[in-house]
């Protein structure tokens, strides 16, 4: 009976102490962009798993991040003004937060909400959020006021639901495949799995800021030409001696910023992919690092996700227009007619053609919107291919981050240096037009700024 009557004592001060560790203002339960970066790792994780296209897998995040930012805008009106009502075919949601609303938890809310109606594999999603919600349940945050937070954020979801279904990306789905063509010029499908082209219509997606998907459209490429005295030949040529006096460095380079979801590996018989994280990935893991290394909190983190995620959709609309305008030749195919049969690039060509590159025009508009937003010298540790099995790069700068993204493509074979070029030009384009066009800022603080 001694016994029984300790138990009870004991477990009767545990549960006042932990009680006691319960803040007692649940305002503190969310601070930072700590679960906002949870929410976007997983995110993430689900679109490798379920093998998003790089153009698909930015429109993933720029809804999922822009669900979340409205309620973060309509929570603080004095320092965020909302996006949608700015944004191409968009109307303002007017939205007011109730009293018994947390805005910050309604704004996780709707980013796993939105997130979840965009993927495939939503048993994913639905089991990190479950498991954060009930780490928030233990924050003290009331009963009644976690629900309406909950609620709120997804009836948000909901009407950005249907901003998104607008955007004829579903009507896309059912458009006709890519019809490859037998010109010299032409891009025809690369080894080893001869991958059909992936989203020759992505042209068609409603642009958030963009007046239309041809509006920064790039110098054209050398005329074609098999004469090795042509700037054709030579720009090939370029690529095939960049891996014969590949250095280690370069390859390193090369390696960290591959970011290709399509790699397929060979054995024999046997053919597997290995999933990789998209450039649109890399980039928004960077928004992430950004964020903690300069101490946003959950308002800044969820303002940074949205619009390096408008940058990187606008830029892949404007560069996969390019693409499938010219539909060039890769190096590999040129290479392996007219140079060196054997010859293979160091990196996996992706499938779909070639000027310009997707990673020069993207890295470089996201690169362009971080600067703005947190300023160009930044030390940035990226870790973001970590759990890729490649190590951490340090940089002093997101234009910095963005020319080594660029110049990645020619060293790793993919790539002829004026797609790399021009692709830079452009999505330095794209993303001075973003900062033209739109702001999450009201005119009072911006003009303070």
């Amino acid at each position: 009976m001694r016994t029984f009557k300790i138990t009870l004592l004991i477990l009767v001060l545990i549960s006042a102490f932990a009680a006691c560790q319960k803040p007692t203002d649940y305002s503190e339960a969310i601070t930072d962009g700590h679960y906002f970066h949870q929410a976007q790792n997983r995110i993430t994780e689900v679109i490798i798993h379920d093998i998003f296209s790089p153009p698909v897998a930015t429109r993933i995040y720029s809804y999922a991040s822009m669900a979340a930012y409205e309620v973060a805008a309509a929570s603080d009106p004095a320092n965020y003004t909302p996006l949608l009502g700015q944004l191409n075919g968009s109307e303002p949601l007017n939205l007011t937060i109730p009293a018994n609303v947390y805005p910050p938890l309604a704004a996780l809310a709707a980013y796993y909400h939105m997130g979840t109606a965009l993927i495939f594999s939503e048993e994913m999603m639905h089991t990190q959020r479950d498991k954060v919600f009930a780490e928030l349940m233990e924050k003290g945050i009331p009963e009644d006021v976690f629900e309406a937070s909950v609620k709120f954020g997804q009836d948000v979801a909901e009407k950005v639901k249907d901003y998104a279904k607008k955007d004829n990306y579903h009507q896309s789905r059912s458009f006709p495949k890519y019809t490859v063509i037998s010109q010299a010029d032409t891009w025809q499908p690369t080894p080893p799995a001869y991958m059909e082209a992936v989203e020759p219509h992505w042209s068609k997606i409603r642009t958030f800021v963009l007046d239309s998907a041809a509006q920064f459209k790039a110098l054209p490429p050398p005329p074609f030409s098999t004469e090795p005295s042509s700037d054709f030949y030579k720009m090939a040529k370029e690529v095939y001696d960049a891996k014969v006096n590949m250095t280690d460095p370069q390859l390193a380079t090369a390696m960290f910023w591959d970011c290709n979801p399509y790699k397929m590996n060979v054995k024999g018989h046997v053919m597997f992919a290995e999933k990789k994280i998209t450039p649109g990935g890399h980039w928004m893991s960077i928004a992430s690092i950004a964020s903690k290394a300069s101490g946003r909190d959950w308002r800044g983190t969820v303002e940074a996700y949205a619009l390096t995620a408008i940058s990187l959709n606008e830029a892949f609309i404007s560069c996969w227009d390019e693409k499938y305008r010219t539909k060039l030749i890769r190096p590999e195919t040129y290479i392996n007619q007219y140079i060196d049969e054997e010859w293979v690039p160091i990196l996996q060509t992706p499938p779909f053609p070639e000027y310009t590159s997707g990673h020069s025009v993207a890295s470089t508009a996201a690169a362009f919107t971080l600067a703005q937003l947190f300023g160009d010298e930044l030390h940035i540790v990226d870790s973001s291919e970590v759990a890729y099995g490649l190590p951490i790069r340090e940089f002093d700068g997101f234009t910095q981050m963005a020319q080594e993204a660029a110049l990645s493509r020619l060293y790793g074979g993919i790539h002829y240096m004026p797609a790399i070029t021009q692709g830079s030009v452009q999505g330095k384009q794209v993303g001075e037009l973003i900062w033209q066009k739109i702001s999450t800022k009201p005119k009072t603080v911006a003009q303070k700024n």
